[in-house]
């Protein structure tokens, strides 16, 4: 069915609800659940055939005729990692799945976790990385030209850790920090994330150990250089800022836009001069390949690159001034050097995405217990904030917004709150549409505080326990008190 949303003038195509057996254990009732139809302008990015297409591609459709099938998991997946405390165990995941099953008139399975669990460790972790990529691209394509920096496509990288639990399988694969005792610690990921300016979509992640070789930030940034296209902007800190990772960019036709490495040594005195504290300067290549380059590789490199070097001010009332220097590849004039202040600035909001989805949507510590499913945690996660995004997004467009002004936290509490009764399709498609257009209005209404050098004291009011820090494995520590309490 096609209807007009006569106050926008957006034409959208919308299934309306089916309350039949067979549609409760397809992936539609998924999208609704993200107000995937519900006359947003990106409601297209993500349809029904294409989640059906990715995981048939990747050999994960499976339970056609059971209770759960990939559409019933991966809905209770996506759930689970939206949710916080109680609400996100398996065990109310499965009594969500029963309310479901109830609903649209199937026989509900029992409350034992064992079957969902073991569902769940089908979905394919491909599939999930692969939906959750494609979403996000075409998010960015679509994006609108306002959303844009100066009709280019910015994208903001950064990388942060994780934890898992304490299990043999994820310190086999993942080790805890080398400092802490055995037993003591837990096993802690790296990650590198690349995140879109324009809709705060994650396009990329790559993970691996806290430490070892070929482990840090700059190999993850190389395994995941397919999420930059021609004439995007990748916008880096300090710690990407090098010769040959430039380069590497500047192959792929990328511009970068980056803090001066804290052991690199700049002189304003030297090369051609833009104006006070901007000039335009050569590096030079390494005069040895790297390791992790092959020697064909380094030697299609040019010898020299030429780069824009800028310092200003970053002045905070309350606060000592302080002096950044960014190099950037953006060497013509028609670029000002406030402008690429301004760009460099906005990497900030790369830590605030992270801190967003580490915080809210808990993946500083994950639930799972085997690095497999901790893969699968990590993917399905982004798969839900990258959905949580697109609604915002479009709703944001609807109102002539721009995505970051909407808070991420209200989205996912409106969309929530609705995830029982769009699923089930019980609803007519009259409410439905009233649902629709009401969460929507709150969801525009919650606006992001525009809080510039805001400047708050590092301290807790509420008081924790006293209890000192674990510094002996448990069962030790057990042992102790048996021995004492004898």
């Amino acid at each position: 069915m096609r209807y007009k949303n006569a106050r926008e003038g957006f034409f959208i195509s919308a299934s309306l609800p089916d309350s039949s057996p067979h549609r409760s254990r397809n992936f539609q009732f998924i999208l609704e659940s993200f107000f995937a139809s519900a006359g947003l302008p990106f409601s297209q990015i993500l349809s029904a055939e294409r989640i059906k297409k990715v995981f048939s591609k990747h050999d994960g459709l499976f339970g056609k005729h059971g209770i759960y099938s990939t559409a019933i998991v991966l809905w209770s997946f996506l759930g689970q990692v939206l949710r916080d405390e109680k609400a996100a165990s398996c065990q109310a995941a499965v009594a969500r799945v029963v309310t479901h099953c109830v609903a649209s008139g199937l026989t509900p399975p029992t409350a034992d976790t064992g079957d969902y669990c073991k569902a769940r460790a089908k979905l394919p972790i491909a599939a999930l990385r692969e939906l959750s990529c494609e979403v996000a691209a075409e998010m960015e394509n679509s994006a609108d030209e306002k959303w844009l920096w100066k009709n280019r496509h910015a994208k903001l990288v950064d990388g942060f850790t994780f934890t898992m639990p304490d299990t043999e399988t994820n310190q086999k694969e993942f080790p805890q920090v080398k400092e802490q005792a055995p037993g003591v610690g837990f096993p802690i990921a790296r990650a590198v994330a690349i995140m879109s300016l324009a809709t705060a979509c994650v396009m990329d992640v790559s993970i691996g150990p806290y430490a070892g070789k070929q482990t840090g930030e700059n190999a993850l940034l190389r395994s995941i250089f397919e999420a930059f296209n021609e004439g995007d902007i990748a916008v880096l800190d300090r710690c990407y800022c090098s010769f040959l990772m430039i380069a590497l960019f500047m192959q792929n036709n990328t511009d970068v836009c980056a803090r001066l490495h804290q052991n690199r040594k700049t002189d304003f005195r030297r090369g051609k001069r833009l104006g006070k504290y901007d000039h335009l300067i050569e590096w030079t290549r390494p005069k040895q390949c790297p390791e992790w380059m092959d020697e064909e590789t380094f030697q299609q490199i040019p010898e020299t690159i030429t780069l824009r070097e800028i310092r200003y001010n970053v002045v905070e009332k309350g606060k000592r001034t302080k002096v950044l220097t960014v190099v950037t590849t953006l060497i013509d004039e028609e670029h000002t050097q406030e402008e690429i202040a301004e760009l460099y600035g906005l990497r900030w909001h790369v830590e605030l995405d992270i801190c967003s989805i580490k915080s809210s949507l808990h993946l500083g510590h994950t639930r799972c217990k085997s690095p497999e499913m901790v893969r699968r945690e990590l993917w399905t996660t982004l798969l839900g904030y990258n959905l949580i995004r697109t609604t915002a997004a479009g709703a944001a467009k609807l109102h002539n917004k721009l995505p970051r002004q909407i808070s991420f936290t209200a989205t996912c509490q409106s969309v929530l709150s609705v995830w029982i009764l769009t699923a089930c399709g019980q609803l007519d498609s009259q409410t439905i549409r009233k649902l629709r257009e009401t969460h929507l209005a709150q969801i525009i209404s919650c606006e992001v505080g525009n809080r510039p050098g805001r400047l708050e004291p590092r301290v807790l009011k509420r008081r924790k326990h006293g209890y000192p820090l674990m510094n002996k494995p448990r069962q030790v520590l057990k042992d102790n008190l048996r021995k004492n309490c004898s």
